[in-house]
């Protein structure tokens, strides 16, 4: 590690990295986009607080990720298509004590916030029947929830045990967390239940009455700044994976915005030189939704296009193959010095025309000549 400039060789060092900033602080924001390593840092940071094996195993962490999500898989009842259900694994240390805890009067109430439909657990075959009506004999009848649904229930019954953490009651089977890690809670939500996940989380955590500390990482934006206006005086910061390292940058003097602290972000390796193909990804996604707000229908509307307009289809042409294919952010590698000034001149003329705090791009001035 590079503690200058928060450069790390590893998901390992950043895990150790994260425990050192929670013996001084209590809260720690990620954000980060996917295909970072975000589920993988988690790990990384659950596997720390493991010690010894078996029955003797000790462990310090309760996290949220897609390895919880996994926990939960569907029965469709293919022979009979009749009884849907969603199974638990009864293997895992998440489900612990289960039945004796009323799970269902925990997680209701919960639920309740998001949906309108209701369920029922059963504790002997590790099932949970969804229903939103009863037959005549007063019988759920079985459905399916969608996707979205599923999230949020899953979502809620993670909530409901980390409560449950976080009160450190005497004897709870949840008395070994020390630390909370959740990795993309709302990853299928729309903007409305973004922010009320968030502030809910917020309000978990506030009026926690242990000391445990909590790690949150997030590709979605408005979560993320939900939850720095929500516990300001965390630890922020911004994720980014680099050629053969990773980058942690301190986002409190950085825009919340994060397409702002993006072009910060590209400003700066087009003055090191440093360009690299995964770079293109990220314009794309700036110039999408510049041009999403603008009312364009394409981010092409977003790059300047000469008097005699084919250079402007060159280089709508180069964002488009450059941010796909085997130039995906998976294989990162340093741009062709024709396509470092593709992109110089792409970028360059994109925050001429649409104009952004000079102060925040300190030698723009050289950029623009």
């Amino acid at each position: 590690m590079n503690s200058a400039n928060n450069i790390f060789d590893s998901l390992d060092a950043i895990a150790s990295h994260l425990r050192e900033q929670l013996e001084q602080k209590k809260y720690v924001l990620l954000f980060a986009f996917n295909g970072t390593g975000k589920t993988r840092l988690s790990m990384a940071f659950k596997d720390l607080g493991k010690q010894g094996e078996g029955e003797e195993e000790a462990r310090d962490t309760l996290y949220f990720n897609a390895f919880t999500e996994d926990l939960f898989y569907w029965d469709n009842d293919l022979e009979h298509d009749a009884k849907r259900v969603l199974r638990l694994n009864r293997d895992s240390h998440f489900f612990d004590g289960l039945q004796e805890l009323e799970m269902e009067n925990r997680i209701g109430p919960l639920l309740a916030r998001y949906t309108d439909f209701d369920f029922l657990i059963d504790y002997e075959t590790w099932e949970i029947t969804f229903f939103r009506q009863q037959d005549d004999e007063g019988a759920p009848i079985p459905i399916k929830v969608s996707r979205g649904e599923e999230n949020i229930f899953v979502w809620c019954f993670f909530l409901a045990v980390a409560q449950l953490a976080v009160d450190q009651e005497e004897g709870s089977p949840y008395a070994w967390v020390k630390y909370l890690y959740i990795d993309d809670p709302i990853s299928s939500l729309d903007d409305n239940n973004a922010i009320a996940v968030a502030s809910h989380l917020a309000q978990l955590l506030k009026n926690a009455n242990g000391q445990i500390k909590t790690v949150i990482s997030t590709h979605h934006h408005l979560f993320f700044n939900v939850m720095c206006n929500e516990l300001g005086n965390a630890v922020k910061a911004f994720l980014s994976k680099e050629a053969d390292h990773f980058r942690l940058a301190d986002t409190g003097e950085t825009p919340r915005y994060h397409h702002v602290a993006l072009l910060k972000q590209l400003h700066e390796v087009v003055e090191s030189g440093e360009i690299y193909t995964y770079h293109f990804n990220i314009l794309r996604n700036i110039l999408e939704k510049t041009a999403t707000f603008h009312g364009f229908r394409n981010f092409s509307a977003c790059i300047k296009q000469d008097s005699d307009d084919p250079e402007g289809i060159l280089h709508a042409r180069l964002v488009n193959v450059l941010s796909h294919g085997n130039y995906s952010l998976y294989e990162p590698r340093e741009m062709l010095p024709e396509n470092k000034e593709y992109f110089r001149k792409i970028l360059r003329d994109f925050m001429n025309n649409y104009r952004f705090n000079p102060e925040l791009f300190p030698v723009m001035e050289e950029m623009q000549s």
